[in-house]
């Protein structure tokens, strides 16, 4: 079994437990509207990119908005997490990506749907889905930083830094790796991260992050 598939089940589980009216952290999505998102990018991949050709404020994409009315009742909010619950089929792109396109999606997801409401504790997860988790972290990271001001490493506690960005006065944002996903994702305010270099570089590199998101 890969981690995604892991992940998607315990997904599952906090789905069923949440109330579908709770905030998460992404901005304008409760619960239910979150776990609509999942199910539009899995199996309507065409009305997310609708959606985000109309650029509509967070909370009011229209396609997306049409999927969550059929959820307002507790039969239909089943019904999306039992489609969700179900996975991606043999010809669905989503599952040739595997954990790669995966296991981030629904790390963070998790995390947005958990969190929401304010802080929770951690998650214990196994320590090799937290090292399947970190080996995809500085693609994202890379992509994030390319423009930083100051080289930039990201790292596990007690262990070497991955170079993301070449630079003098480098910083390195050290934390578990759901944390890491989390700020590396923008959900900087819920993540408990470390970072360290010196007082020019760390002042340079949190401003320019705080400008661009």
């Amino acid at each position: 079994m890969r981690w995604m598939e892991t992940e998607r089940t315990a997904l599952v589980d906090t789905f069923r437990m949440a109330d579908p009216e709770a905030p998460t952290l992404c901005e304008g999505w409760n619960v239910r509207r979150l776990l609509a998102h999942l199910v539009q990018r899995e199996h309507m991949p065409w009305r997310r990119l609708m959606d985000v050709a109309g650029k509509a404020e967070p909370g009011h994409e229209k396609q997306l908005s049409a999927l969550v009315a059929t959820a307002q009742t507790t039969e239909g909010y089943q019904a999306l997490l039992a489609k969700f619950a179900a996975g991606t089929g043999a010809l669905n792109p989503m599952t040739w990506l595997g954990d790669a396109g995966q296991l981030l999606e629904y790390v963070v997801h998790h995390e947005d749907a958990r969190r929401g409401a304010g802080p929770v504790e951690p998650r214990v997860l196994p320590e090799a889905e937290l090292t399947a988790l970190f080996k995809h972290l500085p693609l994202m990271a890379k992509l994030s930083y390319r423009a930083s001001p100051v080289g930039v490493s990201v790292a596990r506690p007690d262990s070497e830094g991955v170079v993301v960005r070449k630079g003098e006065n480098a910083v390195v944002i050290t934390a578990e790796p759901v944390e890491l996903a989390l700020y590396l994702s923008g959900r900087r305010a819920a993540a408990d991260v470390h970072i360290t270099g010196t007082d020019e570089s760390v002042s340079a590199f949190t401003a320019w992050v705080g400008r661009n998101g």
